[in-house]
């Protein structure tokens, strides 16, 4: 038998210790070098396709609040901002001069019915004297003549009164609508010239419902166009979602009420109003909405999670996983979004696509990993 020298035996050891300590080391790397990331396949589903727009929103009825008389500006009876009701009086103006004009209008209309009234029996009177001869009858003709001025300087002093009463009227300026009105352009103490062209007081919306206008391109409108007799279309039509730049705590749905009956040439777009109602009063003239305005319906729509996708130079892409465990890099089109976080695909993937959900900025192309499924 052959016995091994100290110094021989002690390598031995040492050079198994060393293989054995390397085999771990190796097997350790391979299991920690793949990246565990979660991977889902895309949700297949029915889905109303739709189209982004920008609008703003405006009021139901808007009028400008104003000022028709000349005189000193008395009071305003309203916290600007506020809401006031139809009718409700907003500003005095001074009305000393209007007032002695519909004095003054009332004598002269009285005047004129007793004129009248004088002239009518004369010409009465003339009549019956005409029977006798007591009269010629170009006395007859001017005592009806005499009549009919009368009965005239009454039309015009009736329409004397009824001017100098509207202007007396216009001293007393009142809300035309219910709405929220602005602030005041003009103080109080101030003297306005109004009869010279009318001043501008404040502004009033009636908000109680708002139209969102927008443009869309002609293609879109003869979608629009080809939803007619389609009740399951035009039901959609009806309710038009709507987002805002910043959440409300309300959704909003709107009603399509008008199109524009001519195409701008210059660019290419329709005029389109939405109208829905205001019953919590979040909504303001003037306020962007977006109009999501459906299109089409994809009976089997590819859809994925929204964050999954990235953006780079090239466009829209996707890490998807192949079937040897490797990171793919995918460009996709993409379509609207549903339900919020999924985003429809129209190109790039299938239905059976494994796609990173997780660790997007750690993978890369070609990078092996340890696929985790999540639904």
């Amino acid at each position: 038998m052959r016995y091994l020298t100290v110094l021989q035996y002690a390598c031995v050891i040492a050079v198994t210790v060393v293989a054995a300590s390397c085999g771990h080391k190796t097997g350790d790397k391979t299991a920690e070098g793949l990246l565990p990331v979660d991977v889902a396949v895309p949700v297949v589903d029915s889905v109303t396709l739709y189209k982004t727009y920008p609008g703003y929103a405006i009021a139901n009825l808007t009028a400008k609040v104003v000022g028709r008389v000349n005189g000193t500006l008395l009071t305003k009876n309203f916290e600007s901002g506020s809401f006031v009701n139809k009718g409700q009086v907003l500003y005095t103006i001074e009305s000393t001069k209007y007032r002695d004009a519909v004095a003054q209008a009332q004598a002269a209309l009285t005047t004129a019915k007793s004129e009248y009234e004088y002239a009518s029996r004369q010409y009465e009177a003339l009549k019956k004297a005409l029977e006798s001869d007591a009269v010629s009858q170009m006395e007859v003709i001017q005592g009806r003549s005499n009549m009919e001025q009368a009965e005239a300087a009454i039309k015009n002093a009736q329409a004397a009164l009824g001017i100098a009463s509207t202007n007396l009227g216009y001293c007393t300026v009142r809300a035309p609508f219910s709405g929220h009105i602005t602030s005041t352009s003009v103080d109080v103490g101030n003297y306005i010239n109004g009869e010279g062209a009318p001043v501008e007081l404040a502004t009033l919306y009636d908000d109680s419902s708002v139209i969102i206008s927008f443009a869309i391109e002609d293609a879109q409108y003869e979608r629009m166009v080809g939803a007619k007799g389609d009740s399951v279309k035009e039901a959609i039509y009806r309710h038009i979602p709507l987002t805002f730049t910043e959440p409300l705590p309300h959704e909003y749905t709107a009603d399509l009420s008008y199109t524009s009956p001519a195409i701008d040439k210059s660019t290419g777009t329709l005029k389109i109003h939405v109208a829905l109602d205001n019953p919590y009063g979040e909504l303001r003239p003037g306020m962007y909405a977006t109009v999501n305005l459906p299109y089409g319906n994809e009976p089997k729509a590819i859809l994925v999670k929204d964050a999954s996708i990235g953006t780079d130079q090239l466009g829209k892409y996707l890490y998807t996983v192949n079937d040897s465990d490797k990171i793919v890099y995918t460009p996709v089109e993409t379509g609207g979004l549903y339900r919020d976080s999924l985003r429809v695909i129209t190109k790039g993937i299938t239905p059976d696509t494994r796609y990173v959900t997780s660790a997007l900025l750690k993978v890369r192309d070609g990078m092996p990993v340890k696929p985790v499924t999540v639904k």
